[in-house]
């Protein structure tokens, strides 16, 4: 075998033995972080479901019933770019009783989705909805709404929590730490926790609080 054949297999085998040195001359650690911090936004899903006799009956109640439920909900403070239609129906019923096929009248519904920002007006909020004829509602969710910038607060912290336990180990290991070889998240998640119930009027509610949470993986060189 010529030297130009053999050059590249010696090459191979050079470089496979370095990264095994710097492997076997690494410490890898994981760090984690929270912050936690109560929520400041609610969305909510509110709407009105009617039943009448005619689709037309049903149809008109429940647009003057939600139109009531609306213009609550904008005079409790809530601008219009956060409210959206999210379901809008009308279907027939029948008697269950009568196999099924007696028709009985017809269902309509209405339900919108609202953004509440000052997440301390929501229990009035709901109280007015339901005051002026609402009576579905679901899905209430809340919302940090600065979570990127506090879950980046939360990558710093766990950064230095690894750094720290790398330091620890290297000088168990009589070694100091070099560079950082390589860095990777295992993941970010809000994590709700209790909270004291807040209550206006009929409608009491617990907001809780959001634990963000951040994990890394870090792998440094270690040094003589």
């Amino acid at each position: 075998m010529t030297l130009s054949r053999f050059l590249p297999i010696l090459l191979t085998a050079m470089l496979a033995f370095s990264t095994a040195q710097a492997a076997e001359k690494a410490v890898t650690v994981t760090g984690e972080a929270t912050v936690s911090v109560p929520p400041d936004t609610a969305v909510i899903r509110i709407g009105v479901s009617s039943l009448e006799k005619t689709a037309r009956e049903a149809g008109e109640a429940n647009a003057k019933q939600m139109t009531a439920v609306l213009a609550a909900i904008k005079a409790s403070g809530i601008a219009e770019r956060d409210i959206q239609t999210s379901r809008l129906s009308l279907q027939p019923q029948y008697d269950p009783n009568k196999g099924g096929t007696r028709l009985t009248g017809f269902q309509a519904n209405n339900q919108v989705t609202i953004r509440i920002r000052d997440i301390d007006s929501l229990p009035t909020v709901l109280d007015r909805a339901i005051a002026a004829g609402a009576n579905e509602m679901s899905g209430i969710e809340f919302v940090v709404s600065e979570q990127s910038k506090l879950l980046d607060q939360a990558r710093d912290e766990a950064i230095a929590d690894a750094r720290r336990k790398a330091e620890l180990y290297a000088k168990a290991a009589g070694a100091k730490l070099g560079q950082v070889i390589s860095i990777s998240e295992e993941g970010t998640a809000p994590q709700p926790r209790a909270m004291q119930a807040v209550r206006a009027g009929a409608v009491p509610i617990a907001p809780g609080e959001q634990t963000l949470r951040a994990i890394v993986s870090v792998s440094y060189e270690l040094t003589p």
